[in-house]
């Protein structure tokens, strides 16, 4: 089996199936749903996140020795929804399956069922 790896901040999204009908009944052709400017899914995978500077001041990475490399986390997780933008995202097929590889940046709402938002998070107060 093979095994996909995302690196830095980009995230691996199983794109949701597009409506094919409007709320009125037309039929929408493949071409008009491609065209979305925002998409649905659930990210498969994410990546480790953007590579931080190394503490030591070095900006050669061999030349600090053997180190483990520190990222900044991702806020994204394995099993969100995600809305994000389909013009950052490249659209790659792996096994028979469609799936899109987007950065982090590209995301503009994560729906997630296991965390309520606090108060204090939520000044707008949606919940």
């Amino acid at each position: 089996m093979k095994n996909l790896i995302v690196i830095g901040d980009r995230i691996l999204i199983k794109p949701s199936e597009a409506e094919e009908k409007t709320e009125v009944g037309l039929i929408l052709p493949q071409t008009v749903r491609d065209r979305d400017d925002v998409m649905q899914g659930q990210i498969i995978k994410t990546g480790p996140g953007l590579p931080m500077a190394d503490p030591a001041g070095n900006d050669e990475p061999w030349q600090s020795g053997m180190q483990s490399s520190r990222y900044v986390p991702m806020e994204a997780r394995v099993g969100d929804q995600v809305l994000f933008l389909r013009k950052a995202a490249v659209e790659i097929k792996f096994e028979g399956q469609k799936y899109l590889i987007a950065p982090q940046s590209a995301i503009l709402l994560l729906i997630r069922d296991d965390e309520p938002a606090a108060p204090e998070d939520d000044p707008i107060g949606f919940e």
